[in-house]
């Protein structure tokens, strides 16, 4: 019964383990998203440098959380609600170490942005990259939380960051259309809202992976969607941009 005993514990240290570990990384790419941000909004340097710099740690991160789940799939022998979180949290750490690539993109292209004086607005950027924010949050409690009620607001609001990105692409271009000498900051621009929708994509992909593993029910797979943006077909904009 000893014996017994102690398998059961250092099972949920290992349970436990996995769970501070994608606590961690989600903590980071949640700081490193903050950092892109303010290297844009407030011309932050050293907040774009810091943002790419934690892109290594994230990386490490995913490669010990895979190895652990794979451990407690093999030895363990998990059921049940045990069996889904591990392998939601196989595929979560994918999601966060995404976000982490687009956020680090993010903040190298805010270093080469040249913005002409006084013609282009940043509010809408701003505004979209708050309600990113936000969903990433609320996707992290959901994950430390193993809140099922936390992942639906997360879905719910997939919607909203869609209709930010349609709204910002056209301001976009209306900004390159006007005057020429737009175009160059603009198209970067383009890139960073790109990168903030995937991001919000990888936060609802997490949100939906937490309700699966503590409902054992999955959300409808048709997302809530904004309208497309102007111009664009359905496949480009749904295609992943250049993070590099």
């Amino acid at each position: 019964m000893a014996d017994r005993s102690h398998i059961v514990k250092s099972y949920e240290q290992e349970l436990g383990q996995l769970r501070s570990m994608m606590a961690q990384m989600g903590g980071i790419v949640e700081n490193q998203v903050a950092l892109a941000l303010s290297a844009i909004a407030d011309r932050n340097e050293e907040a774009a440098d810091a943002a790419a710099r934690q892109d290594p740690e994230v990386d490490q991160l995913e490669r010990e959380v895979e190895g652990l789940a794979i451990r407690l799939l093999a030895l363990r022998s998990p059921m049940a609600g045990d069996l889904r979180e591990i392998v939601a949290a196989l595929k979560i750490t994918g999601d966060l170490e995404r976000i982490g690539d687009y956020a680090s993109s993010i903040a190298r292209r805010s270093l080469r942005i040249r913005m002409p004086e006084n013609q282009i607005s940043l509010s809408g950027l701003r505004s979209m990259g708050r309600l990113v924010q936000e969903n990433l949050r609320r996707s992290i409690d959901a994950i430390t939380q193993q809140d099922s009620n936390r992942a639906m607001e997360v879905w719910h609001s997939d919607r909203a960051v869609d209709e930010y990105y349609t709204a910002l692409f056209r301001e976009l271009v209306t900004y390159m259309m006007e005057d020429a000498r737009n175009i160059r900051a603009c198209t970067e621009l383009l890139f960073i809202a790109k990168n903030l929708e995937r991001i919000g994509d990888h936060a609802t992909n997490v949100a939906e992976r937490v309700f699966y593993a503590v409902t054992g029910d999955n959300l409808p797979s048709l997302r809530p969607r904004g309208g497309p943006a102007s111009g664009l077909t359905g496949a480009e904009t749904t295609q992943e941009p250049d993070v590099r």
